[in-house]
């Protein structure tokens, strides 16, 4: 019988689809669910940041019972109604002002709005302490307690811009005040351990110990002249930005802002598009490069940024020669048997420890173990207080680099793997040795692998909160990691992170709903970071793959 050459229509199966097309839909449809998802994820968390950066309207309600309010409506919600009936909703205000009674939000159920209007005249003013303040200015009073007519725009500028000009100049000579302060410091801090070190006991110690308060206190006659002069330039400008105040009115309630609590002042209502969206842009970047305020609930978060840069970096430091290498013996050298099937088998289960483990084996591995031996053969002066056998930066690096370390080995063997054998067979046939061909030849064609691995621990470590709870992270670091001061980049010090930041603003503020805004904000520059630090892989990782065509990496 004739076999014909025609192509022969594809036999349906129950359902009227092709065979495999109800598998090819199936896995469309999954991939699909998950593009949506992803993208849901980002829309919540985008609308909400960028809510925050944008200038919302200032609303004036007026209550039936002549109640009157002033603030930003932040929601709506409907409540059930009794017995079936129809739902009734009610509005949420931010009405700020919390130094007069304590609270930031409001609600009023919408049936007993009697009024409700944005008038231009109605101000949100930035205060560095009890968070936003609402309502109309009505008056100024200088440092020198006369009165200040800011009905003018150009009047109220000029004092809005003496009061910034007297915080900065604060702000300068509390720097140049630390700074000239910094060696009486250094030989106290010296002074105090010596002090509580078991050296202090001894007769060598004793005279040590009063040689050094000699210097202290010879340091401090020769500093006092500077000092007190310092000292007398803030005191006058504490006074001055206390005595200056905005007056202002809320409703009933009238009440001042000190100067030196001022931020910034607007009048949203008054904005245009292009207004909102430059003040939307400067409040985006001064999050980045201000430091956070009122228990991490408002400002910027620039130390958490800065640490979780610094923080993700050391990390990958650590984590690409170590896993490099161990990838490299267990996929090159390393022989068939026993010991490798356990190596494999050891790398599998530690990609699925739970990340609170590794923060457990930091706390006792490193901080306790590395750290305290540390301190007793270099830093034995200064205990009980310890320098290396506590939390900080180093120590969080090392156990993240442990915990994606497992990443980097699987990544790396694949990408080594996928190396032709041909390849090897001729570096070899030409004279090369196995050193010269591994180096050579094989770990730069698998760098695309390597770059893989690294993406992925990056991804990982960026948004790790509990390994770092244990090992150095905090709330509030005093000083950042890197300064000026020799040596400068202070690996025993403790430093923010962006995730633990996360954690901190919206489960343990004081003021969850007030600092739910900032939470969101934070996450979406979080996200925006793990994208920038893959990109400058996959962009290098894209670079190699060209230089390695021929092969399937």
């Amino acid at each position: 019988m004739p076999v014909s050459d025609s192509p022969q229509p594809l036999v349906s199966d129950r359902k009227g689809l092709a065979p495999g097309l109800s598998g090819i839909w199936g896995t469309a449809l999954a991939t699909v669910l998950i593009l949506l998802m992803l993208g849901l994820l980002l829309w919540i968390v985008a609308v909400n940041a960028f809510g925050w950066f944008w200038p919302v309207p200032v609303w004036q309600v007026e209550e039936r019972n002549g109640t009157v309010h002033i603030g930003a409506e932040v929601g709506r919600e409907a409540i059930p109604g009794p017995d079936g009936a129809e739902p009734f909703y009610r509005l949420q205000f931010k009405v700020g002002n919390r130094d007069l009674d304590g609270r930031d939000f409001v609600w009023i159920d919408e049936a007993e709005i009697r009024s409700k209007g944005r008038p231009g005249d109605l101000v949100r003013i930035v205060r560095s302490e009890y968070g936003d303040a609402f309502g109309r200015i009505a008056g100024a009073t200088s440092s020198d307690g006369g009165a200040v007519e800011v009905g003018e725009p150009d009047v109220l500028a000029e004092f809005l811009a003496a009061g910034k000009n007297a915080r900065a100049e604060r702000a300068r000579l509390e720097t140049r005040l630390s700074d000239a302060r910094r060696p009486l410091t250094n030989l106290e801090e010296a002074l105090d351990l010596l002090e509580r070190s078991a050296n202090a006991k001894t007769a060598s110690g004793q005279e040590r110990v009063v040689a050094l308060s000699a210097e202290v206190e010879k340091l401090a006659i020769e500093l006092r002249p500077t000092l007190d002069e310092i000292q007398g330039g803030l005191d006058a400008l504490a006074g001055d930005l206390a005595a200056a105040h905005l007056k202002l009115v809320a409703g009933d309630a009238r009440f001042e802002v000190p100067l030196s609590n001022v931020i910034e002042v607007s009048w949203p209502n008054r904005m245009g598009f292009a207004g909102k969206l430059a003040a939307a842009v400067r409040h985006g970047v001064l999050f980045l490069v201000t430091e956070p305020r009122e228990a991490n609930t408002e400002g910027g978060i620039a130390p958490a940024l800065f640490g979780t840069v610094l923080l993700v970096l050391l990390m990958s430091v650590a984590v690409v020669p170590l896993g490099v290498i161990t990838a490299v013996y267990m996929t090159e050298y390393a022989r068939h048997g026993f010991l490798l099937r356990l190596a494999n088998q050891a790398v599998n289960n530690l990609a699925g420890v739970p990340s609170i483990v590794f923060g457990m084996f930091g706390l006792a591995f490193f901080i306790y173990g590395v750290g305290g031996s540390i301190d007793r053969a270099f830093f034995a002066d200064r205990l009980p207080t310890p320098t290396f056998g506590t939390g900080g930066l180093l120590w969080a690096s090392l156990t993240l680099a442990l915990l994606t370390v497992p990443v980097v080995v699987v990544a790396t063997r694949e990408g080594l793997l996928a190396v032709p054998r041909s390849w090897r067979e001729g570096s070899l046939a030409l004279g090369a040795t196995r050193w010269q061909t591994l180096r050579r030849i094989i770990i730069p064609a698998a760098m695309p692998g390597i770059l893989t691995g690294l993406i992925l621990a990056v991804s990982r470590a960026a948004g790790e909160v509990a390994p770092l709870m244990l090992t150095g992270a905090v709330k509030l670091a005093p000083s950042l990691p890197v300064d000026g001061s020799a040596p400068f980049l202070h690996l025993q010090r403790k430093f923010m992170h962006l995730g633990f930041h996360i954690y901190d603003v919206s489960m343990q503020s004081p003021n969850v709903e007030a600092a739910k805004p900032m939470a969101f904000a934070t996450t979406l520059v979080l996200l925006l970071l793990v994208v920038l630090m893959n990109l400058g892989a996959i962009v290098i990782r894209r670079r190699l793959r060209r230089a390695y065509r021929g092969q399937s990496v």
